[in-house]
């Protein structure tokens, strides 16, 4: 299914949301499931400008919430209680309310440390979060948020970090990468749409090289 999605000049990428007073909220355009759609992403240009965008895109790949998952300790709690059928309910009151919290420890445990690793990896060739970051004030909200799934939507057009980016094309096994300096060639995954917003800000900010993506919708 094709997607079309028109840019526009947006925002610099700073502070919340930001609804200007009286205005309409911005509707997410995003399904309950994500559907994760295949782009290619080619940087042209000057050697060494190629290679500054390059040394700027790269990161985590990840968006380092902050968040506290106390809401979500409680949605455990009472799905372990109270279990969708055909399931029954295998664990005490107790028992449901010991794991919740478990299940929240540990998983802040994760958050914390992606948080800390974020900084320092560059396992992600494009990675949205260093090249636009998310505020701190954003990021504490976590991702559910409706004021965090907003600024994503307008800042990246999309409410994921990108996905499986990989350098194209892949040289085969063993073979040392060709690569034009020139050139960056990049495949990746999405969620939901292509990031236009994201693209837009990118060319405006680096108007000496020319950056194309294109979707393509039936790679499987």
């Amino acid at each position: 299914m094709t997607r079309v999605q028109e840019t526009k000049r947006l925002p610099e990428s700073g502070g919340g949301a930001g609804q200007e007073a009286g205005a309409a909220p911005t509707e997410v355009l995003a399904p309950a499931h994500t559907d994760w759609l295949y782009h290619h992403l080619r940087v042209t240009g000057d050697a060494a400008e190629v290679a500054a965008f390059r040394g700027a895109a790269a990161g985590a790949g990840v968006i380092p919430w902050q968040h506290s998952l106390g809401r979500a300790e409680e949605d455990w709690f009472h799905l372990l209680v109270a279990p969708p059928p055909p399931l029954t309910r295998s664990l005490s009151l107790e028992g449901a309310r010991i794991l919740a919290g478990q299940l929240r420890t540990a998983a802040e445990a994760r958050l914390r440390l992606v948080a800390e690793r974020s900084g320092e990896s560059r396992a992600s060739l494009l990675d949205l979060h260093r090249l636009l970051p998310v505020p701190e004030a954003i990021l504490r909200l976590g991702p559910e948020h409706s004021e965090a799934r907003t600024w994503l939507w307008e800042r990246w057009g999309t409410t994921e970090a990108l996905r499986h980016v990989v350098e194209l094309p892949v040289p085969k096994r063993g073979q040392p990468p060709k690569r034009d300096p020139g050139l960056l060639w990049l495949g990746f995954w999405s969620a939901d749409w292509t990031p236009w917003p994201a693209i837009q800000q990118l060319r405006e900010r680096w108007p000496g090289l020319r950056i194309a993506v294109q979707p393509h919708y039936d790679d499987p």
